[in-house]
Parts: C-alpha cells; sequence; structure tokens
C-alpha cells in the first residue's frame, strides 16, 4: 500500500506539470507554429535526461533489458509524437482550454476499453471511478453547449492515442530503465515532427518562422514545456505508471484538468463556479474509489 501511494503521488505531480502545460502549449504553439513547438520541446525534454543517465550510469552501472528499451522506447515515441501532435492541432485550430482538457482526459474511457480486448481486466469499482470521473470532467471542462467541430475530433484522436501509450508504457515500463526509455522517446517523438515542421510550419515564410524563435518571450513556454512537461513528467509517468492498474493510473492523470483549473484560478484569477468545483470533487472520489481494494465478499 506505501508503495501504491508513493507510485500514486508521482502521478499526480505528472498531473500537475501537464494541467500547468496546457497555457504553455496555447501560447507557445500560437507563436512558433504546432510542429516546431513540439519538436523542440520534445529535443529539450530528451536533452535534460542525458545528464541524468550519465550520473545514474556511474552510480548503479547498467543494469537493463536492451532490446526492451529500445523497442519501447521507439514505440513510444511513435504513439506520443501522433498524440502530442494531434492535441497541439487541436488546442492551435481553436479548441477552448477547458474543451481540450475534458476530451484529451477522455483517454480514461478508451485506456480499460481498449484492455479488455488485450486481457487487462478491471474491477467494478475501477469502471465505477471512471464513470464518475467523466462526469466530472464535464462538469469542470464543458462550458454552455456541447458540439463537434474539427479541433474537438482531433483530441478525441489524441485521447484514443493517449490511451495507446499508456498501455505501451504498461507493456515496457517495468522491463527497462525508465529515464532512457524517456530518453528515447523524446527523441524519436522530435525526430518524427521534424518531417511536418519543415513541410508544414517553415513551408509558407522561412522568415516568418525564425522571427518568433528568436523573440526570447517564444522561449519561456517552450522551455517549460521541454524541461517540466516532457523532461521530468513523462519520465515519472514511465517510472510510477507500470507499478499501478493502467486505468487507475490514467484516473489519477486525468487530474491535470483539475489542475489546469486551479492553475488558472490561482495564477490568472479565474474563479471556479460551482459546477466546476463539483466536477473537481467528483474526480477526486473518482481516483478514491479506484484505488480501493476490490474483494467480491
Amino acid at each position: 500500500m506505501r508503495k501504491t501511494i508513493r507510485y500514486s503521488f508521482l502521478l499526480v505531480i505528472t498531473a500537475l506539470i501537464w494541467g500547468v502545460a496546457f497555457a504553455a502549449q496555447s501560447v507557445g504553439g500560437e507563436a512558433v507554429g504546432p510542429y516546431t513547438f513540439n519538436c523542440i520541446r520534445s529535443f529539450i525534454g530528451a536533452a535534460v535526461l542525458i545528464p541524468v543517465i550519465r550520473f545514474r550510469e556511474k552510480k548503479y552501472g547498467k543494469n537493463e533489458n536492451k532490446k526492451l528499451l529500445i523497442i519501447g522506447g521507439i514505440l513510444c515515441g511513435v504513439v506520443l509524437c501522433i498524440a502530442s501532435n494531434l492535441q497541439q492541432l487541436g488546442i492551435t485550430a481553436g479548441a477552448s482550454v477547458g474543451k481540450a482538457g475534458f476530451l484529451t482526459a477522455c483517454y480514461i474511457i478508451f485506456v480499460p476499453i481498449i484492455g479488455v480486448f488485450i486481457g487487462k481486466r478491471c474491477t467494478p469499482n475501477i469502471w465505477i471511478g471512471t464513470a464518475l470521473a467523466v462526469i466530472g470532467l464535464y462538469l469542470l471542462c464543458v462550458k454552455g453547449g456541447f458540439r463537434l467541430v474539427w479541433s474537438d475530433i482531433l483530441l478525441i484522436l489524441c485521447a484514443v492515442v493517449f490511451s495507446i501509450h499508456i498501455l505501451v508504457i504498461d507493456r515496457f515500463g517495468s522491463a527497462a530503465d525508465p529515464i532512457k526509455m524517456s530518453c528515447i522517446q523524446f527523441f524519436v517523438c522530435g525526430v518524427l515532427t521534424a518531417f511536418p515542421m519543415l513541410l508544414c510550419d517553415m513551408r509558407p515564410d522561412i522568415g516568418a518562422w525564425v522571427e518568433p524563435l528568436a523573440a526570447w518571450q517564444s522561449w519561456i513556454p517552450i522551455l517549460y514545456a521541454g524541461i517540466f512537461s516532457c523532461g521530468a513528467a513523462y519520465t515519472l509517468q514511465i517510472a510510477a505508471q507500470p507499478k499501478l492498474n493502467p486505468t487507475v493510473a490514467s484516473l489519477i492523470l486525468s487530474l491535470e484538468s483539475v489542475f489546469s483549473a486551479l492553475a488558472g484560478w490561482l495564477i490568472l484569477g479565474q474563479a471556479l463556479s460551482i459546477k466546476e468545483i463539483s466536477g473537481c470533487a467528483l474526480i477526486f472520489i473518482a481516483i478514491v474509489i479506484a484505488q480501493i481494494p476490490y474483494n467480491k465478499k
């Protein structure tokens, strides 16, 4: 139970970093382009982990399954590339932060559904927690009428791919060094994202592409997303998530929507309504219910 609490706490920190990163993604993607933002932050995420890897190798030596490390890192990188770019395109296409948070966090629905097809069984309390979390996310994030537009479709696809990312980590995360695996996935993601960056972001006008990169204001969201959202948060996810049920892990990670709303309230002065506070409470209750040890008796 102590280990479960420890790993759950690490995922809560991950969700906190990701929640604040929504603002960075919105500002940074609009300034330099969606693919440029994701490409640069991925390489920064890989770069900040290299000194950590070197330090750990000197202190503990090398002791990992290289085959699983490489396969897991490449698969995570490919899936992360697709998911993060779909998310960035959805935000850049005009999705509100609330709707983006709700639709992205819908991976909590897809993880148990996909898991059933690959032999991952979920106890009834996890399904109850998932249902409550979905209702909570809706209350927290969706304002006014709810209708699907192109940006919403991109974010729903993003949620599906992120659920696959969670399941890939569940498969390979416990068999490989999490920091090395995280570094590989960022490098793969950066390399793959460089192609659409060159073809799309740079294509209209190279001068207009370089100009925002020369402004120091553009680098604040890029560095936050690269160092914290990538280098720290995704590494914490790989280290902690394989120790928990993937559906429970996805429920904890869905707290990113709660932290996004709380950050807007504390930092930007955006007060939470009764409806939004109710959503936060439901998500918290859902996570507690999902983690209660289940016994048929």
